[in-house]
Protein backbone atom coordinates (compact mmCIF):
# COMPACT_ATOMS: atom_id res chain seq x y z
CA UNK A 1 0.00 0.00 0.00
CA UNK A 2 1.27 3.25 -0.65
CA UNK A 3 2.55 5.46 2.28
CA UNK A 4 2.16 8.77 0.27
CA UNK A 5 -0.63 9.66 -1.74
CA UNK A 6 -0.18 12.85 -3.83
CA UNK A 7 -2.88 15.03 -4.98
CA UNK A 8 -3.11 18.85 -6.24
CA UNK A 9 -6.85 19.56 -5.99
CA UNK A 10 -6.68 22.05 -2.96
CA UNK A 11 -10.67 21.84 -3.65
CA UNK A 12 -11.12 18.82 -1.97
CA UNK A 13 -11.72 18.97 1.91
CA UNK A 14 -9.14 15.89 1.74
CA UNK A 15 -6.27 17.96 0.10
CA UNK A 16 -3.33 18.62 2.56
CA UNK A 17 -0.59 20.90 2.70
CA UNK A 18 2.47 19.93 0.44
CA UNK A 19 -0.59 18.02 -1.73
CA UNK A 20 -0.76 15.36 0.44
CA UNK A 21 -4.29 13.42 0.27
CA UNK A 22 -5.44 13.18 4.23
CA UNK A 23 -8.24 10.97 2.77
CA UNK A 24 -8.20 7.39 5.32
CA UNK A 25 -9.14 5.45 2.42
CA UNK A 26 -9.27 6.29 -1.97
CA UNK A 27 -11.67 5.05 -4.22
CA UNK A 28 -10.61 5.52 -7.97
CA UNK A 29 -12.92 4.00 -10.92
CA UNK A 30 -12.74 3.68 -14.27
CA UNK A 31 -14.89 5.58 -16.78
CA UNK A 32 -13.76 3.04 -19.80
CA UNK A 33 -13.85 -0.46 -19.69
CA UNK A 34 -9.93 -0.71 -20.06
CA UNK A 35 -8.51 2.46 -19.08
CA UNK A 36 -4.87 2.91 -20.07
CA UNK A 37 -4.32 6.59 -19.54
CA UNK A 38 -5.02 8.16 -16.35
CA UNK A 39 -7.53 10.93 -17.78
CA UNK A 40 -9.77 7.27 -18.30
CA UNK A 41 -10.19 7.43 -14.42
CA UNK A 42 -12.20 9.25 -11.67
CA UNK A 43 -11.91 9.60 -7.87
CA UNK A 44 -14.62 8.71 -6.07
CA UNK A 45 -12.96 10.12 -2.56
CA UNK A 46 -13.22 14.03 -4.09
CA UNK A 47 -15.51 15.83 -1.68
CA UNK A 48 -15.73 19.56 -1.85
CA UNK A 49 -14.47 22.19 0.98
CA UNK A 50 -17.48 23.48 2.83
Amino acid sequence: MAKDVRCEVNSCKHWGAGNNCNASSIYVVARSSKPSHSDETDCKTFEPKV
